[in-house]
């Protein structure tokens, strides 16, 4: 079980079925919440149907919420991975291109090459 912050109070708020106090919606004592173990706690304490039910309900709600949670944080190292690949790509194809800046200089600047070989003589 642990205690609320103002922020989590007021955005977990229903603004309808909530009745505010004398002094508008502040509190003098934030409220306190279970935590996923403390669900599970309560369920063994709690004998009837309902509260059997519900604590089942809240579990199985925990247990998405936990999945969501993995599944946005492993999306998340993917596109991070996806990104570090780019970038590689992204100078890979700027060193192709500067050797090919290489390779056309080199072709403009060069002699032509003296040829090798018998010589044919005429006679």
């Amino acid at each position: 079980m642990f205690q609320l912050t103002e922020n989590e109070y007021n955005s977990s708020r229903s603004q309808i079925a909530t009745l505010k106090n004398g002094r508008g919606s502040n509190l003098k004592y934030l409220p306190y919440a279970f935590a996923e173990h403390g669900i599970l706690m309560l369920s063994s304490v709690l004998k009837s149907d309902k509260a059997i039910q519900t604590n089942i309900q809240i579990m199985r709600i925990f247990t998405k919420v936990r999945q969501m949670l993995l599944d946005t944080t492993e999306i998340k190292v993917d596109i991070l991975q996806i990104q570090k690949k780019l970038e590689n790509h992204d100078k890979n194809i700027e060193l192709v291109f500067s050797y090919l800046d290489e390779l056309t200089e080199k072709k403009e600047n060069e002699e032509e090459r003296v040829k090798i070989g018998y010589k044919k003589v005429i006679l």
